[in-house]
C-alpha cells in the first residue's frame, strides 16, 4: 500500500529486561537529591564486613608445640566508585521534527536503553578491571560449574548475600540445573541465596578480567557483593528554553540529547570465570 495512505499512530513502547541492573531487586537503587549532587562525581567509603571471622581453640587446653598462636586482626580497606554518564541522542532534519518530538525520542531511548549502557558501563570500569579470573587452564567451564565456582569464591571471602552477573545471551541455559530460581519478591536467585542480574550489557561486552573478549560459544560471568547506585536526575541539552540551538543551521538538522550519571559501588571481592554457552 503506497505510504500515503496509512495512518499515523502512537508508537510502540517498550518495557526495559525485568532483571537487569536497574529493574532487579539484587540492586538498591538511590535517586540523588540536589543537596548530595556530588556524589555523582564518584564515592568512597571504607569496607564493611569484608574481613573474615575467624574459629579459636583455647591454646592452653591444646598440646601443640611452638609458640601459642595468636587472633588475627584485619584491617578494611579504602573502596570507591566511578562514575558512569549514560546519554541517548535523536537526529532529524528540523523539516517537519519539532524540538518536542526530538525531546521525546532521546528521552523514550534513554528510559529502554539507559540499563544496558549501565551494565556495559560496570562492566568495563568495574567487573573487567577488579575481578579474580577462575578460568582453570584447561578452559572454560560449564555454567554450572562456572556458578558453583563462583559463589564458593566469594563465600571465602564474604560472608553476606553476594550478585551474580550474567548476560543475557546465557540467561536461557539457567534453567537446565535449576541454578535459578524465581522468587515471591521477582528476585532470581540460587540455592546458596546469592542474587543474579541478567544485563543485556554484559552480553554485548562480554569481555573479562583485563578486558579479556570472550570467543564464540562463551561468556564471561561474575560475582560481587551487593550493589548500591546512585542514580542522578535526566539532563535533556539543550533544555526548553534553547530549543533553537537544538537545530544546526549548516545542515538543518535537529539534535537532541538526554544523558543522566549513575554511580554503581560495590564492596569485596569480585571473581570472573568464563563458562561455554555452546556445546
Amino acid at each position: 500500500m503506497p505510504a500515503g495512505l496509512r495512518s499515523n499512530v502512537e508508537a510502540i513502547r517498550g518495557t526495559p529486561l525485568p532483571h537487569g541492573i536497574l529493574g532487579s531487586t539484587c540492586t538498591d537503587v538511590i535517586d540523588v537529591t540536589e543537596d548530595r549532587i556530588h556524589e555523582l562525581n564518584g564515592v568512597d567509603w571504607l569496607a564493611l564486613g569484608c574481613c573474615p571471622a575467624r574459629d579459636w581453640a583455647d591454646p592452653c587446653e591444646q598440646d601443640v608445640p611452638g609458640p601459642a598462636p595468636e587472633k588475627d586482626f584485619c584491617r578494611p580497606e579504602a573502596e570507591h566508585a566511578r562514575p558512569i554518564t549514560v546519554y541517548a541522542g535523536a537526529e532529524c532534519s528540523a523539516l517537519g521534527f519539532s524540538y518536542e518530538e526530538a525531546r521525546e525520542q532521546a528521552l523514550a531511548s534513554l528510559a529502554l536503553g539507559e540499563q544496558h549502557a549501565v551494565e556495559a558501563g560496570f562492566m568495563r570500569t568495574r567487573l573487567s578491571m577488579d575481578a579474580e579470573d577462575l578460568t582453570p587452564p584447561e578452559g572454560p567451564l560449564s555454567l554450572a560449574q562456572g556458578v558453583a565456582a563462583l559463589e564458593g569464591c566469594l563465600a571465602e571471602s564474604y560472608g553476606g548475600i553476594g550478585v551474580l552477573h550474567i548476560p543475557a545471551g546465557a540467561a536461557a541455559l539457567l534453567g537446565c540445573c535449576n541454578i535459578l530460581r524465581e522468587t515471591p519478591d521477582g528476585s532470581l536467585r540460587t540455592l546458596a541465596g546469592n542474587c543474579a542480574i541478567i544485563g543485556a550489557g554484559y552480553s554485548y561486552l562480554n569481555i573479562g578480567p583485563g578486558g579479556q573478549p570472550a570467543e564464540p560459544g562463551t561468556a564471561w560471568l561474575y560475582i560481587t557483593g551487593p550493589l548500591i547506585i546512585r542514580r542522578g536526575p535526566i539532563d535533556v541539552v539543550p533544555d526548553r528554553s534553547r530549543a533553537a540551538a537544538s537545530v544546526n543551521p549548516r545542515t538543518n538538522d535537529r539534535r537532541v540529547l538526554a544523558e543522566r550519571t549513575y554511580v554503581v559501588g560495590t564492596t569485596c571481592k569480585a571473581c570472573a570465570v568464563k563458562v561455554r554457552v555452546c556445546e
